[in-house]
């Protein structure tokens, strides 16, 4: 839920621009797939961090509260839902970027795991390579790694930038094998869609709260808030592909 307006399906200038250029990818992301160490013929899982491996709307709710500040969950999204508790009036949306800066360098390396992630994904890892493919600014990447490994999330992370879906073609061309993503953002869904139609799309959205709000992707294959069912899709994928 890092993204700062209300996702929805995606819109047709969005659509019209991944369509004539599916794989552009931000500069500052690009060494940073080059640098993974990627087995061709192997499956591989590109997993969001934020509400589905990290319990990010519990982290900022606990960190909004120390700056006299609460979120109205009416919408998905942060502009115009983070008010003051004193006046119950929405903070101002030029002031969010600076609170979600200060939130992610105050709180990124001591969020809560989403229940079942690590024991998911260490069973996966058996059957597959795991990236982490998150939106956080690059300046907080070793602080995400720090908080994964110390939930029992030791793998690859990689720090983006905008949609997600060239960074995922990317690494697709890279492991030539079925690819599986997973993301709480429909906007992240629907570009993985269209840059690399092939991938397994997963809506993974832990906080129960915010899937009622959101409902399903149409450009996902599985809708879910529980790893439990997760790995029971993945795993069924993987065996009708004989991987």
């Amino acid at each position: 839920m890092t993204d700062t307006t209300t996702p929805a399906p995606v819109a047709p200038q969005l659509a019209q621009l991944l369509a004539q250029d599916p794989l552009a990818i931000d500069p500052d992301v690009v060494p940073q797939i080059e640098a993974l160490e990627l087995v061709r013929g192997r499956p591989l899982i590109v997993t969001d961090c934020d509400e589905v491996l990290i319990q990010f709307l519990v982290g900022l709710e606990t960190y909004l509260e120390t700056q006299g500040l609460w979120l109205d969950l009416k919408s998905y999204a942060l502009t115009g839902n983070i008010k003051r508790r004193d006046t119950n009036i929405a903070l101002d949306p030029s002031d969010i970027p600076a609170l979600m800066k200060d939130f992610f360098t105050t709180s990124t390396g001591s969020l809560l795991p989403v229940a079942g992630a690590a024991d998911a994904l260490q069973a996966l890892s058996v059957r597959a390579q795991i990236v982490v493919l998150t939106n956080i600014p690059l300046v907080d990447k070793e602080a995400r790694m720090r908080n994964l490994v110390a939930e029992g999330m030791d793998y690859p992370v990689i720090a983006n930038k905008g949609l997600k879906g060239s960074a995922v073609r990317m690494m697709a061309d890279r492991v030539d094998a079925p690819v599986f993503f997973l993301d709480d953002i429909p906007h992240n869904i629907a570009s993985v869609a269209m840059a690399h139609e092939p991938c397994h799309r997963l809506h993974f959205i832990a906080d129960k709260r915010l899937a009622m709000l959101m409902g399903q992707s149409p450009d996902s294959h599985f809708h879910t808030s529980e790893w439990t069912e997760a790995h029971a899709f993945i795993t069924a994928r993987l065996d009708a592909t004989g991987h």
